[in-house]
């Protein structure tokens, strides 16, 4: 099965790109000169700054408390798979303002979900836990990132929405939190997942991927956000997922196993041909064997 822009089309993204060496007041040049739109400070509780678009959507610059020194946290309005043209041209001129990328920075994908069925969530659930492993690997997540800001999904969890078998908004609800929780409170603690499903629950309506380091490079910021689309697009089509025997990690067939899971999700033809070597980039082994190439 081969995804299809328009296929990619019916979804919604958003990203947080978190950058140092750059002041928030320069971020917010950088995007408006972009984008073209204008920027003005708004001040607030994270003194930020808001970039508005001559189509009347805003892009947010704002302060992170993760972040050392003169830095800034740049979050994209509401964009589609036509607009990763525009998300790539900031990326770049960001890099050409001298932002910096450290191990302190980080990219959080969030990607629509209105109108996701329950069992489409527990699809979702499934399938990145069924892979998360090497799903981190290919990331190149920092192991102080998943140990704080980025945990892997909690296997009670999973545990508890695998025995619902006509699941509800309410029922995964109480699973993920622990404690029915209609209106989760912005900076409660179960965000810190590597698959964060807190925002299904407030305004955002969104499910956020915050496994991604941050880049200066166009091309692995594409990547990452088509990743994640695939991921959530595969919930969506999907009859049904398996979370049984989670795939384990192994550098010997690291970069076999995941050009296979790209193409189960549909990663296939010239579209994906840059995305998938970004996204291999960082595994050992062949993609095309297994176990090492028989000479």
């Amino acid at each position: 099965m081969t995804i299809t822009e328009a296929e990619l089309a019916s979804l919604t993204f958003g990203c947080e790109l978190e950058y140092e060496g750059i002041s928030q007041s320069a971020a917010a040049r950088t995007v408006a000169e972009t984008v073209g739109g204008t920027a003005r400070y708004e001040g607030r509780h994270l003194s930020n700054w808001v970039v508005e678009m001559p189509d009347g959507r805003k892009w947010q610059i704002v302060s992170d408390g993760s972040l050392c020194g003169s830095s800034a946290e740049v979050v994209t309005p509401i964009l589609r798979i036509a607009d990763m043209d525009t998300l790539q041209k900031v990326v770049r001129a960001m890099r050409r303002a001298r932002a910096k990328v450290n191990a302190r920075t980080g990219l959080h994908v969030h990607v629509g979900a209105q109108g996701m069925s329950p069992a489409q969530i527990k699809n979702l659930v499934k399938t990145f836990y069924k892979q998360e492993e090497l799903i981190l690997k290919a990331a190149g997540t920092q192991p102080t990132r998943i140990a704080r800001y980025t945990r892997k999904t909690d296997h009670a969890f999973v545990d508890k929405i695998c025995r619902l078998r006509k699941p509800t908004m309410n029922a995964i609800n109480l699973a993920w939190f622990g404690r029915y929780t209609p209106h989760p409170y912005h900076y409660d603690d179960h965000r810190y997942r590597a698959l964060n499903l807190n925002n299904l629950w407030n305004d955002k309506g969104t499910v956020e991927f915050r496994y991604h380091e941050q880049s200066l490079n166009a091309g692995k910021i594409r990547a990452a956000v088509l990743l994640d689309l695939l991921i959530v697009l595969r919930a969506k089509m999907a009859k049904a997922s398996s979370a049984k025997n989670p795939r384990p990690y192994s550098e010997a067939s690291a970069k076999y196993d995941f050009r296979v899971f790209l193409l189960r999700l549909g990663a296939i033809g010239p579209y994906f041909k840059n995305p998938r070597k970004h996204l291999m980039a960082n595994l050992p082994g062949s993609a095309a064997w297994k176990d090492g190439r028989h000479d």
